[in-house]
């Protein structure tokens, strides 16, 4: 049928619109049907009219399924609803298809359905009817004893009527929707354990329900008397909360869903709940009533704790980290693993000590996870770039308005390790005022935020590392002492790679088949005159500069061997250039410059960044700094124009 222009409507077309909504507009529900199915059966000139809605439990897939009338026009008259089996019925094909129409031979082309063959029907015109996501509801039918030619008009009507059928269905079962809803909430309000108590306007209790007297840590006999306010702790947030809500009575106001922390009368311990107050009509006292949401409370409180410890510990994968395992055979390095083992399996604070580049992270990290907190987070805490104003700040914790800028709570290092392992790297590096008050957190095993007053418990286990003499520090006073003896609970020292030769080939081979994994080269190993100089050499920057040799020699390697060489002379065709040409009497510490000062030079003297030198070298910004200052590498002056 050709789509018409809205302008082309008959007054046939009309009439039905006005008859329609006519004898629709002040019925709901049944009555709504039933007018509906009549006025239908008066526009298309059909004796028989009805409206059926599917029933549940049907397979369409299968085309099984049965329908019910909600009103039914039979002749002259509304008769009582029916339901039948679809299939092999004409409705069969409008619950799964879209309009049906048949001009004649209905009772012939359906013999099984009974009811039409025994009435003669001839003619059929149906039409489904589908909610807004597509879902047949049910459907709306006419039919004749008599040729139903196929019309425009008729059509036209039809669907117009089958449109207002869907928005009446689709009402109706949205009621039922909000009905079944609300008893299931009114089903658990009734159920639930909430808490009633009265208090007069000077907020003393006149009565309190059990669920009240149970989560406020209350006896009958503790009732009268007893000050609403007096379970309010002496914070600051919790104080303020309570004045706006007392305010909001004497105002007589409704107090609805406002948070209040409370303490336990019999015990002490921090509840929260939710609390809604209306004042009495007689305007003596209050009727109160609160649900006790401290499980909810300690969630989101945990939740914020893990989404902080989340952050922290992505940005813990993204930065990078020098050594992946613990490589070496040497009696030197067996005995410190030895050690490591020991105490891992203990709760005692661990100094590691060693020269730069030994791997002392990677031996706190060997700790934690041999250790029983291995389920838990390990935190790391670089002392040396803690910033001075809010150290404080920074390892404990703040509350929202503690100081100026903290615009929201937040979470600190050793509230995020909790359960876990800190470590505290460059220790040496920390000022004094920061290690007492390190030392109070060691001692007492608790700690508050900046401007709190709540106490949290520090359950964490501490492991420090330095390549400062600590000692040395304390006579100098440059370090605490008790602060160092309470560090100092188990040593461990990491021995520099000129005193474990032996595991350097060990080293080698695993950096180098690891970098050119990564870079994606084949690259085999060093030349025997390279490992040679390389067992020969004092390594003064051990593990770490030893790795960034071989990075370099792999990122310019064009060969399967690695001939890192200190003269000017070519290798031989099968192996690759040094990682950078310098005298003949140059050391590896005259290469790293040399290395340090092209990549500097061709990022324009930039260090930090995704283009900087820190990261084209593949070290920490800070690594790279102190390694300009050991080398003594400055930035030249810049050419005036």
């Amino acid at each position: 049928m050709e789509a018409r222009h809205h302008s082309e409507v008959t007054s046939e077309e009309l009439d039905a619109l006005r008859a329609i909504v006519a004898g629709t507009a002040t019925t709901v529900g049944p009555e709504f049907f039933q007018e509906l199915v009549r006025h239908l059966a008066s526009a298309t000139g059909a004796k028989y009219a009805f409206i059926a809605e599917f029933l549940p439990g049907a397979n369409p897939a299968a085309r099984e399924g049965r329908a019910r009338t909600l009103a039914f026009w039979f002749r002259d008259a509304l008769v009582d609803n029916i339901e039948w089996d679809l299939r092999g019925t004409p409705c069969e094909d409008v619950v799964y298809g879209s309009l049906c129409h048949h001009p004649n031979g209905v009772a012939r082309k359906f013999p099984d359905d009974r009811p039409l063959v025994e009435l003669g029907i001839e003619s059929y015109l149906g039409v489904p009817l589908r909610d807004l996501d597509g879902v047949t509801m049910g459907h709306l039918a006419v039919f004749d004893d008599r040729f139903m030619p196929e019309e425009s008009r008729r059509s036209f009507i039809f669907r117009i009527f089958a449109e207002r059928a869907v928005a009446e269905m689709m009402r109706l079962r949205a009621e039922q929707r909000l009905r079944e809803s609300e008893q299931r909430y009114h089903d658990l309000f009734e159920e639930a354990p909430i808490a009633y108590v009265q208090e007069g306007l000077d907020l003393k209790f006149i009565s309190a329900n059990r669920t009240a007297m149970r989560i406020l840590g209350i006896t009958p006999e503790d009732v009268p008397g007893t000050v609403g306010s007096s379970f309010i702790p002496d914070t600051p947030d919790a104080q303020r909360r309570l004045r706006e809500a007392v305010e909001s009575i004497n105002r007589g106001v409704d107090t609805s869903g406002v948070i209040l922390e409370l303490r336990r009368k019999d015990n002490g311990k921090p509840i929260w709940i939710q609390w809604w107050s209306r004042p009495d009509p007689s305007g003596k006292f209050t009727r109160t009533m609160f649900i006790d949401i401290t499980d909810r409370v300690l969630m989101e409180q945990e939740q914020a704790r893990l989404r902080a410890q989340n952050v922290y510990l992505q940005e813990e994968i993204k930065s990078v980290h020098n050594f992946e395992e613990i490589v070496g055979r040497s009696p030197v390095l067996l005995s410190v693993l030895d050690h490591v083992a020991r105490v891992a399996e203990t709760d005692a604070s661990v100094l590691i000590t060693g020269e730069t580049g030994t791997g002392k992270e990677l031996i706190a990290r060997a700790i934690h996870s041999a250790s029983r907190r291995r389920d838990k987070p390990l935190i790391k805490v670089n002392c040396a770039t803690l910033p001075s104003g809010l150290v404080e700040s920074e390892l404990f914790g703040h509350e929202k308005g503690a100081f100026s800028g903290a615009i929201a709570k937040r979470i600190g290092r050793f509230e995020l390790a909790g359960g876990g392992t800190i470590f505290l790297d460059e220790i040496g590096e920390m000022s004094l005022d920061v290690q007492a008050k390190l030392l109070r957190v060691l001692q007492e095993r608790e700690f508050e935020r900046v401007g709190g007053a709540q106490l949290i418990r520090a359950d964490v286990r501490v492991i420090a590392a330095t390549n400062r003499d600590l000692l040395q520090g304390v006579g100098a006073g440059r370090f605490r002492q008790d602060l160092y003896y309470r560090l100092n609970v188990f040593p461990v020292q990491l021995p520099p790679l000129r005193e474990r030769r032996n595991d350097i080939p060990l080293l080698v081979q695993f950096l180098i088949e690891r970098f050119a994994a990564r870079i994606g080269k084949r690259v085999e190993g060093l030349t025997p005159e390279t490992l040679e100089r390389f067992m020969a050499y004092a390594w003064p920057g051990n593990v770490r500069e030893l790795e960034n040799v071989l990075e370099r020699a792999v990122i310019l390697a064009n060969g399967p061997l690695l001939d890192i060489r200190l003269s000017e002379s070519s290798p031989p065709p099968s192996r690759v250039d040094a990682p950078v040409r310098t005298a003949p009497t140059a050391s590896l510490e005259e290469i790293e410059r040399e290395h340090i000062l092209s990549t500097l030079k061709q990022t324009r003297w930039i260090i930090d960044g995704q283009s900087g030198a820190a990261r084209i070298l593949n070290l920490h910004p800070n690594t790279l700094r102190s390694r300009l200052r050991k080398l003594g590498i400055t930035r030249p002056p810049a050419r005036e124009t």
